[in-house]
């Protein structure tokens, strides 16, 4: 039996990939001021970086316990298999609000064929998974198949990143008040990545016109093989700059299968606009 996949909206997948998948999709839920919206669903990216830009203050909460009900329901009720693959859960709670669901179906379906993977990845990295377990599931791979390919692209994903701003990192609580100062000042870029599903600074890079050569020396460093796997860029509002990164893989890596997508809430609103990002699988990858 034809294996589902399910995933949240902090994949960073434009619709089409959800569609041409047959990928369900669960949205995080965002908040901006009083109001609430659904990311990718109610708002788009572009529409919720206006607002910040316009000072409004962004915030974003996990799906609820019940946002997986429907799914994980026809999956027990009709015994079809059903993987989840979330959005790293020391980053999120949408993990633990799957969990609970699960729990609570499987009191009644013991035997439901419900399965929950935490990859320890955010945006595009997450979504690069969505897109390898989901050709898979469509080509007739099996449960243990899609579960072992999921867990180790995972395992083998790399998030390099950059901020244009500081401030949105201190406003969201990412970064302190003086460093995010003291770095505006100095026109620091930093340099993060995921480590261990967490969010972490990688190193500082002072001035913007080094930063894209500074991302593609770590893919360097840290890659191999570009010619031969699906890299993606993301970026939040910020086209112009994606678009150059993107020339500079194609040039400086050889990368022939390039996915430029728009950071959504997951990250965003905590991030700011501006960010760029590059993901790919490391060279511990076989």
């Amino acid at each position: 039996m034809k294996v589902k996949i399910l995933a949240d909206s902090a994949s960073d997948l434009s619709s089409k990939w959800y569609e041409k998948l047959k990928v369900e999709v669960v949205p995080v839920h965002v908040f901006i001021d009083d109001e609430e919206y659904l990311d990718g669903v109610t708002i788009q990216p572009k529409e919720m970086y206006a607002k910040m830009r316009d000072g409004k203050r962004v915030t974003t909460s996990q799906p609820s316990p019940e946002a997986f009900k429907a799914a994980f329901l026809q999956s027990a009720k009709t015994n079809t298999p059903l993987v989840y693959f979330s959005l790293s859960a020391t980053l999120s709670g949408t993990y633990n609000s799957a969990k609970i669901m699960e729990k609570e179906i499987k009191e009644q379906y013991p035997e439901a064929p419900i399965h929950i993977i935490d990859t320890g990845c955010v945006s595009l990295g997450y979504g690069l998974i969505i897109i390898r377990v989901a050709r898979l599931a469509n080509k007739g791979g099996s449960l243990e198949e899609i579960i072992e390919i999921g867990k180790y692209h995972a395992k083998h994903m790399e998030h390099i990143f950059t901020v244009d701003d500081l401030e949105y990192l201190y406003r969201s609580g990412r970064l302190n008040r003086a460093a995010s100062i003291i770095g505006s000042l100095l026109r620091i870029k930093p340099i993060l990545h995921i480590k261990d599903g967490n969010l972490e600074l990688l190193e500082n890079v002072r001035g913007s016109k080094r930063i894209l050569g500074r991302i593609i020396a770590i893919a360097k460093e840290r890659g191999e093989d570009f010619r031969n796997q699906t890299l993606g860029i993301v970026h939040a509002d910020n086209e112009s700059t994606a678009s150059r990164l993107k020339e500079l893989v194609r040039e400086k890596l050889g990368a022939r299968d390039i996915i430029i997508e728009s950071l959504g809430a997951g990250v965003g609103a905590h991030a700011g606009p501006g960010v760029v990002a590059l993901v790919f699988l490391n060279n511990k990858f076989k």
